[in-house]
């Protein structure tokens, strides 16, 4: 059975000393307030990765992710951080190919699928990102993007390792922007997404995946959206930087 998830994308914010509060706090409240099996991941950056997995040890609701990883297992990288590094300081899932590192960073399917692979080997569990630009989406061209992000990067993987896959469904021309998919277009889409993956791997596979949905979602539209079939919660940017927000979020499903 799919797990409920909610992550949070914390992206390149906060001090050391925000972060240690920020997670401080949404730690209590998931304790104090979250009674369902869900699910909650929060994803710092790089350097307060230990200290914020510290904090969250005592609770099994709670769990670190990476926002990246490299491909490389080690070596002559400056800058880079491998999965072997990122499972010893206390991760179990790492973020590949958001739209951010796609756009900013041109990542592409192949490096993608080599950071999929990476990670899968060091046993942590990708989250991995796919999602339409406003013009795909105007051009009534989405499916077939996002389609082929899907084809491109995880078709090559065994479903041995697939299942190791959490998907997020991200549509670029949501995100940060205030504007926000309609339940019933995250809910086309996800279904989508399903039904592709049941092509690349099987039936089984795909209905035991998580397909997240990660465009501005807040505590305002999460219960709508998490009501969907085939959405399986979020991965949140920046509600999840308000604790308040973030555990009203995960109190949606």
């Amino acid at each position: 059975m799919r797990k409920r998830i909610v992550a949070g994308n914390w992206k390149m914010n906060k001090t050391y000393e925000e972060a240690l509060t920020l997670v401080s706090e949404i730690d209590n409240m998931v304790k104090d307030e979250v009674t369902g099996d869900v699910t909650v991941i929060v994803a710092p950056p790089f350097p307060f990765l230990q200290s914020v997995g510290k904090l969250t040890q005592g609770n099994d609701l709670m769990h670190l992710a990476a926002q990246n990883v490299s491909e490389h297992e080690s070596g002559a990288y400056t800058g880079e951080v491998s999965a072997t590094m990122l499972k010893s300081v206390g991760a179990e899932y790492v973020i590949i190919g958001h739209s951010e590192r796609r756009m900013y960073h041109h990542e592409d399917a192949q490096t993608l699928y080599k950071k999929l692979k990476a990670t899968i080997a060091q046993g942590l569990k990708p989250i991995f990102c796919c999602g339409e630009p406003l013009e795909e989406r105007d051009a009534e061209n989405h499916f077939e993007y996002v389609g082929k992000q899907l084809h491109d990067s995880l078709s090559y993987l065994s479903n041995e390792e697939f299942d190791q896959v959490v998907v997020a469904y991200e549509p670029i021309w949501a995100i940060g922007t205030g504007r926000t998919a309609s339940s019933q277009q995250a809910q086309e889409m996800h279904a989508y997404i399903r039904e592709q993956l049941s092509r690349m791997f099987d039936a089984e596979a795909a209905f035991n995946t998580s397909i997240l949905y990660g465009g501005s979602c807040n505590p305002g539209n999460a219960k709508e959206l998490f009501s969907q079939e085939d959405v399986d919660g979020g991965l949140i940017g920046g509600a999840s930087l308000k604790s308040r927000d973030f555990a009203d979020i995960i109190k949606s499903f």
